[in-house]
């Protein structure tokens, strides 16, 4: 089974380094982020597109597929819109149309498998309802799922839809490992290392710097508490309102023995979630959120001497496809493909 994959919306290139993992060939890549680039092509030997999805045209993604006798088309539409962060802005965000855009290059080109990886909540919606009748209109045989990470070993608490699409007959998501991985599993092996510091041998490891307050606050937090914990003086001032004792979640300590919370891109702030190491007095460094993420700990964000930048790397990470549930993903797509070996596309 030869089969070559592209993929769109590529980040960091976690999808992408799942699907390699899983024995497909990664053509390429594109994304609007130059900042993608390295963390791409180093990890998963994909060439960077720097592109909007907008401009990109089915001869493009001919062109990239080569002679492959097996195509692939694979993404994760930014995420936002259909985020629970975000519903009240949702109807007037212009990423809803990336969605459509990915319907329209899926159609033009008709690929062998099409793969689609977002926020649950997206099937709720009905620009969903739209793409996946597109599909089967095309002649695709369409199946979704809503998967938690940590039954395909990421160890993060992280719901998401998983779509598989093939024009070669009914295609399933591998079954569930149902194992989870607790953050101790993950990180505990890092080096220990202070607030705003980084470990010498991997600038990854770095951990944002706190305040004299949030650094009082921190040692004040026990692993899976909340501020609700605290003494009254250290709890912030929207704390302190009835409107305020609704989020029990910020300014909290993970858990050894537990999988994390879902990663987000500002993890690396203590405030931000419950992102605090379960025993340093510091939120998680970037590789540790990268791990969590289950990017391999080698997995390169940086180009050699390239100084850390918390909100591009945050974002890089907090965005990603866990590279675990690419794998899964991939490997149902490698044993779909294998099942059909020599079957021509129904349309």
């Amino acid at each position: 089974m030869d089969a070559t994959a592209i993929d769109l919306f590529c980040g960091a290139g976690g999808l992408a380094y799942g699907l390699k993992s899983a024995g497909l060939t990664v053509a390429a890549g594109v994304d609007l982020d130059p900042a993608c680039k390295f963390p791409l092509e180093t990890n998963t030997g994909a060439v960077f597109q720097e592109l909007d999805v907008t401009d990109v045209a089915a001869e493009h993604l001919n062109t990239w597929f080569g002679d492959a006798p097996r195509r692939v088309l694979a993404g994760c539409a930014p995420c936002q819109p259909f985020s629970t962060y975000s519903q009240s802005r949702k109807s007037k965000d212009d990423r809803w149309m990336l969605l459509r855009q990915f319907k329209r290059l899926a159609l033009e080109v008709l690929p062998d498998v099409v793969t689609m990886e977002n926020v649950a909540g997206l099937a709720k919606q009905d620009v969903w309802t739209e793409f996946t009748d597109a599909l089967e209109a095309a002649g695709y045989h369409v199946k979704a799922w809503e998967v938690d990470c940590t039954d395909y070993g990421v160890p993060q608490r992280r719901k998401r839809l998983v779509m598989l699409a093939s024009l070669l007959g009914p295609i399933e998501l591998d079954k569930p490992q149902r194992v989870d991985v607790s953050v101790k599993q993950a990180i505990g092996h890092l080096e220990s290392i202070p607030a705003g510091a980084s470990a010498i041998d991997d600038p990854l490891h770095s951990a944002s710097v706190l305040s004299p307050k949030n650094l009082e606050r921190i040692a004040a937090s026990t692993a899976g508490g909340t501020w609700r914990d605290w003494p009254v003086e250290l709890r912030a001032p929207c704390h302190r309102r009835p409107t305020g004792k609704t989020y029990p979640s910020v300014y909290g300590r993970m858990e050894w023995s537990k999988p994390a919370p879902t990663i987000t891109t500002q993890c690396y702030g203590f405030g931000n979630g419950r992102f605090g190491h379960p025993e340093q007095d510091r939120a998680i460094s970037l590789r540790e959120a990268a791990l969590l993420q289950s990017f391999p700990k080698e997995y390169a964000f940086l180009k050699p001497g390239e100084l850390v930048n918390f909100t591009r790397l945050g974002t890089l990470i907090g965005n990603a496809v866990p590279p675990k549930l690419g794998e899964a993903i991939g490997a149902s797509i490698r044993r779909h493909l294998e099942a059909h070996a020599g079957a021509l596309p129904v349309y």
